[in-house]
């Protein structure tokens, strides 16, 4: 199967760092439910992503995209800056 057959997972997060090499760690915050209390949570989860021109900076709101695993921990790749810090 080729990437277009396949549904790529987009997710859009806040870059927390970018001091590696084409590599940016973006945090993706979600609300969800407690099953018991019905009390909304804020979860979060930092993933690695490959910024191929290393174009952005700490604070920028992204946009990345699964794809196949670049390193160990580095499975998604950016699509487009969506929002730039001004620094």
């Amino acid at each position: 199967m080729s990437e277009d057959t396949t549904k790529l997972r987009t997710i859009t997060g806040r870059v927390v760092s970018d001091k590696m090499d084409k590599t940016i760690t973006v945090l993706v915050e979600r609300v969800v439910k407690h099953p018991v209390y019905g009390k909304y949570i804020k979860r979060s989860t930092k993933m690695m992503a490959y910024d191929e021109q290393n174009t952005c900076q700490e604070g920028d709101v992204v946009s990345i995209t699964s794809c196949r695993p670049m390193s160990k921990n580095k499975t998604f790749k950016l699509v487009q800056i969506l929002e730039r810090t001004n620094k």
